[in-house]
């Protein structure tokens, strides 16, 4: 396995939600990695974000690690989740807060209050 590989694999594990962008989540550097921002913030999730612009290697690694082409990625519990309009349609379908509640990831936003 690659050290990018390594470097991915071990993010992944070690974050029970982790979103690969563009930028960071307080400076998403892309429409579609801000719009998977607003619905972790909204839901009021913990999750750690890995900017692929700052890293070339780590931009294609993740796309290769996960056979997916584009960025964003949502990671929970180790599960890739999909892209921006998966996760978007997931949330907007109450499906995403739902798959988050069986992997027993705590939401502190709107929706549950």
């Amino acid at each position: 396995m690659s050290a990018v590989n390594e470097f991915i694999d071990n993010e992944i594990k070690s974050n029970p939600v982790l979103l690969f962008m563009k930028g960071t989540p307080d400076f998403p550097q892309c429409g579609f990695s801000g719009q998977v921002v607003q619905i972790l913030n909204y839901l009021g999730v913990e999750f750690k974000g890995v900017n692929v612009l700052t890293d070339d290697d780590i931009r294609q690694g993740i796309k290769d690690y996960s056979n997916w082409p584009t960025v964003p990625q949502l990671y929970i519990k180790g599960e890739f989740v999909g892209g921006c309009d998966i996760v978007r349609e997931m949330f907007q379908a109450g499906e995403l807060q739902q798959f988050m509640t069986e992997k027993g990831i705590p939401q502190h936003g709107v929706a549950e209050a």
